[in-house]
C-alpha cells in the first residue's frame, strides 16, 4: 500500500511541475482535419477556378499559424529596431500591411524547388523561403551574420530559389519571366512566382513581360498584391481599371481573397498546376490591405480615414481568421496557440539580441562577393587611390 501511494505521489508531483495549459492541451483530443468553405475567386478567361472548399489538417494549421505569427512578430521587432535607429535606410514591413496570409499561403501552394521573386517588401518571403529570423534581422541591422553578409539590407535579401528583394519598382517582373524561361529551357517541372504591387501594375515593362511570357508559354505566375494604396495614392486614383487580374488581357487571371491563407493556398495550387501543364502564364490578384504606411516614414493616415483602417482590421486580420477557424473546428485550443505565441516571441527576442550583438562587416570586405567563382581582383573605391580586393 505504501509503495502504491508513493508511486501516485510521484506522478502527481510530475504533473504539478508542468504548466496547467500544457497538461490541458496534452489531455485533449483534437480533430485531425476539418473542411472549410472559402471565397470563390473571380475568373478571367478561365472556365473553372480553384475549389470553394478545402481541407485543413491540424498539422498544417499549426504550421501556418506559427509562420504567420513569426512574420508578424519579426516585423514588429524590425519596426522597434528602426525607431531605435539600429536599422537604417529604407525599411518596408509586411506587418504594417499585415499581408502574412500572402507570403505563407503562396509558399503552402508551391514546392521548395519552385522559384519566387518580389519587390522591396520582402522580409516575410525571405522567411517562408527558408531563412531564419536571425539571418533576416541581422541583415536589417547590417551585421556579418545577415543573409547577405550585412550588405544588402531590407530590400536585398536572397535565399535558395528566392531572388529578392528588388528596389526598382516593377523591375523584378521581367526578371521573373526570365527565371520562368530558364525553367522551361532546362526542362524542369518548376514555376516562378513573380510578385509586384498595385502601384507597380501600371509599369510598361510589366506588360512587355506579359507579352513575352504568353508568346513563349512560360511557367510564370504573375501575382499582383493589391493592398489598395500605391504609396499615398488609392488604386481608384491611379488606375483606369482596377481589375488587375484582367490586366494580362490574353493571359488568364483570377482574383483571390488575400486575407485568407486557405484561399491563397488553393489559388496558388491551381495556378501552379495550370503552368505546369504547359498552358503558359497565369495572373493572380491578391486582394489585401495596407493597415499602416507605405514605409516607416509614412504614417498612413493622411490619405484615408482611421475608421476605414479600423473596420478592415476588425474584420479581416489573417491571423485571427485562421485562429478562429482552428479553435471553432477543434483543430487547436486557445491555450495551445498562446503557447506558440510565447515560443515565437522568445525566438524573435533571441534573434534581435544576435542582430544587435553580431559585428558589422569590416571595411576591407566591402568589395567581396561581387562575382561568383571568379579569381580575386581589385575594385576602385570612392577615389582612384582607394582600392578594395574582391573575393568571390
Amino acid at each position: 500500500m505504501r509503495k502504491m501511494l508513493a508511486a501516485v505521489s510521484r506522478v502527481l508531483s510530475v504533473v504539478a511541475q508542468k504548466p496547467a495549459s500544457r497538461v490541458l492541451v496534452a489531455s485533449r483530443h483534437f480533430a485531425n482535419d476539418a473542411t472549410f468553405e472559402i471565397k470563390k475567386c473571380d475568373l478571367h478567361r478561365l472556365e473553372e477556378g480553384p475549389p470553394v472548399t478545402t481541407v485543413l489538417t491540424r498539422e498544417d494549421g499549426l504550421k501556418y499559424y506559427r509562420m504567420m505569427q513569426t512574420v508578424r512578430r519579426m516585423e514588429l521587432k524590425a519596426d522597434q529596431l528602426y525607431k531605435q535607429k539600429i536599422i537604417r535606410g529604407f525599411c518596408h514591413l509586411m506587418l504594417l500591411p499585415m499581408q502574412e496570409a500572402c507570403c505563407v499561403g503562396l509558399e503552402a501552394g508551391i514546392n521548395p524547388t519552385d522559384h519566387l521573386i518580389t519587390a522591396y517588401r520582402a522580409h516575410g518571403f525571405t522567411f517562408t523561403r527558408g531563412l531564419s529570423v536571425r539571418e533576416i534581422l541581422a541583415e536589417l541591422t547590417g551585421r556579418r551574420g545577415g543573409c547577405a553578409k550585412g550588405k544588402g539590407g531590407s530590400m536585398h535579401m536572397y535565399a535558395k530559389n528566392f531572388y529578392g528583394g528588388n528596389g526598382i519598382v516593377g523591375a523584378q517582373v521581367p526578371l521573373g519571366a526570365g527565371i520562368a524561361l530558364a525553367c522551361k529551357y532546362n526542362g524542369k517541372d518548376e514555376v516562378c512566382l513573380t510578385l509586384y504591387g498595385d502601384g507597380a501594375a501600371n509599369q510598361g515593362q510589366i506588360f512587355e513581360a506579359y507579352n513575352m511570357a504568353a508568346l513563349w508559354k512560360l511557367p510564370c505566375i504573375f501575382i499582383c498584391e493589391n493592398n489598395r494604396y500605391g504609396m499615398g495614392t488609392s488604386v481608384e486614383r491611379a488606375a483606369a481599371s482596377t481589375d488587375y487580374y484582367k490586366r494580362g488581357d490574353f493571359i488568364p487571371g483570377l482574383r483571390v481573397d488575400g486575407m485568407d491563407i486557405l484561399c491563397v493556398r488553393e489559388a496558388t495550387k491551381f495556378a501552379a498546376a495550370y503552368c505546369r501543364s504547359g498552358k503558359g502564364p497565369i495572373l493572380m490578384e491578391l486582394q489585401t490591405y495596407r493597415y499602416h504606411g507605405h514605409s516607416m516614414s509614412d504614417p498612413g493616415v493622411s490619405y484615408r480615414t482611421r475608421e476605414e483602417i479600423q473596420e478592415v482590421r476588425s474584420k479581416s486580420d489573417p491571423i485571427m481568421l485562421l485562429k478562429d477557424r482552428m479553435v471553432n473546428s477543434n483543430l487547436a485550443s486557445v491555450e495551445e496557440l498562446k503557447e506558440i505565441d510565447v515560443e515565437v516571441r522568445k525566438e524573435i527576442e533571441d534573434a534581435a539580441q544576435f542582430a544587435t550583438a553580431d559585428p558589422e562587416p569590416p571595411l576591407e570586405e566591402l568589395g567581396y562577393h561581387i562575382y561568383c567563382n571568379d579569381p580575386p581582383f581589385e575594385v576602385r573605391g570612392a577615389n582612384q587611390w582607394i582600392k578594395f580586393k574582391s573575393i568571390s
